[in-house]
Formats: C-alpha cells, structure tokens, sequence
C-alpha cells in the first residue's frame, strides 16, 4: 500500500459506524484500493501517476468494467488523504451511508405516489 493508502486504512480498519471496508480487493480481473461490500463501493486513491493521459485512459476502462458490474465507484486524490484523513474517511463514509439516489426499475416516484 501506498503511504496515503495505509493512513486511511487505519481510519477504516475500525469499522466506522459499524461499515465493513476491505483493502487491497479482488474485482476480477483488477484489485482495489478499498472495497465496502455493503454498499458495493470501490474507492480508489490517485497519486501523481494517474495523471498521465496513459493512466487515465486506462482507469476510465477499468471504471466502465466494474460500473457495468454494479460497484460505483469513488476516486480520492492522494494529496487529499495526506492533507487531512479523516476529513477523507469522512467523505467516504458519507457517500457509503447516503448514496445519491438511484431508482432501481423507473424514474422516482413523484410527489404525492406511493412508494
């Protein structure tokens, strides 16, 4: 792991409000950063190296792949995790409790519509 990888981990590994995360997991064919099995949310934390237009492309094929999976994913700077890691566990966290909604067979009910 990377040291911004390894700062969150130990933010993560206490199962914040109860939510599970594994580190280092396989998604064949590829293995992410962090994994919430509960939400089926990847966060990925991007160092310098995915700045380069190779790498990009090569992550924007690897997010099409697991999006089509089912996971959503969520990117995270490195420079982000170093500068305040729990403000980052914060984020993720959050974003595993309340994901944006997504209906699940049609557009959402309207105002006034059973549920």
């Amino acid at each position: 792991m990377t040291p911004p990888e390894a700062l969150l981990w130990q933010q993560l590994r206490q199962r914040p409000n109860g939510i599970k995360f594994r580190r280092q997991h396989p998604l064949d064919p590829y293995v992410v950063d962090f994994f919430c099995p509960v939400a089926r949310r990847v966060i990925e934390i991007d160092d310098w190296a995915h700045d380069s237009a190779e790498q990009a492309e090569r992550d924007e094929k690897r997010d099409k792949v697991l999006t089509e999976r089912g996971f959503t994913i969520l990117r995270i700077p490195a420079g982000d995790v170093m500068r305040d890691v729990a403000l980052a566990a914060s984020a993720i966290l959050a974003r595993v409790e309340n994901p944006l909604h997504r209906p699940w067979g049609g557009p959402p009910p309207q105002p006034g519509e059973d549920i």
